[in-house]
């Protein structure tokens, strides 16, 4: 099922994407989606809505360097000289980083050089503690496409990524979360005004899901709505104003916005 979360006539509701010869519309959730919920029945068309970040996390935990190619094109290491992989690289991105999809990317101030990194999303749909690997699948909720905006001067010369990756607007989230779905092997790829910039599959992460979710759990409690992002395949690349940079991820959709100068 995809869940979006969405605005319409001032109120905010969720509600699940169903396709008809007419076209998407939307069913609204009796509701939150993370518990049980009932559809209302009553439906309104997905064009008449203004579509939302399609959850409020309380925290966005992004992995660095999870696809071997894309830390290579950086220059990082990913495996130490006996070939194992070396500890996942986290950090947090911040609640006032999240937009939803056709929402503006304001092109910080403080860089130069900013970024696309098309990446899986995974939300959490339980408060969560030291999940073992084999009760992972029952903690998450679904998947959505992410971007992990960077600035990537900023990030080269800062000895942390705070600022540069947890600017206003660098966590771009939707266009919904897909809950029926198996991330092992899914197509994802970025384009800017329409031209292919990255293109991988989800089956080349480093670490699995399973292995993230166990790592981050061994020191956080994740909440329902909290994201995981999982990392970006090569061929990152500079956005500037003006651009629109799409995310797609097989049986998921496309988040689409557009990068506009701040203020």
């Amino acid at each position: 099922m995809r869940i979006a979360r969405f605005s319409i006539d001032g109120n905010v509701a969720f509600g699940a994407v169903e396709d008809t010869p007419q076209g998407l519309v939307l069913d609204i959730i009796k509701g939150i989606p993370y518990a049980d919920f009932e559809l209302s029945g009553t439906k309104v068309p997905l064009s008449k809505v203004r579509l939302l970040p399609p959850v409020l996390p309380n925290k966005v935990v992004a992995i660095g360097r999870n696809y071997a190619e894309h830390a290579k094109e950086l220059g990082n290491a990913v495996f130490d000289d006996q070939g194992r992989p070396e500890v996942p690289v986290a950090f947090f991105k911040p609640t006032t980083s999240v937009i939803g999809s056709g929402d503006a990317i304001e092109y910080p101030s403080f860089s130069n050089e900013l970024h696309h990194e098309a990446e899986l999303a995974v939300v959490i749909g339980r408060m969560c503690r030291e999940v073992p690997r084999e009760r992972v699948k029952d903690v998450i909720f679904g998947y959505t496409c992410a971007n992990d905006v960077t600035a990537r001067d900023a990030q080269q010369r800062e000895k942390q990524w705070a600022r540069a990756k947890g600017f206003d607007t660098s966590c771009p989230l939707g266009p919904w979360v897909e809950t029926d779905l198996d991330p092992a092997d899914l197509t994802i790829q970025a384009t800017v005004n329409g031209e292919q910039r990255q293109l991988g599959r989800t089956s080349d992460m480093i670490r699995s899901i399973e292995d993230l979710v166990v790592h981050i759990t061994e020191a956080m409690t994740l909440l329902p709505g909290d994201v995981i992002l999982t990392g970006t395949p090569a061929g990152v690349g500079p956005l500037n104003v003006g651009d629109e940079v799409a995310v797609t991820i097989e049986g998921i959709g496309t988040l689409t916005n557009k990068v506009v100068k701040r203020g």
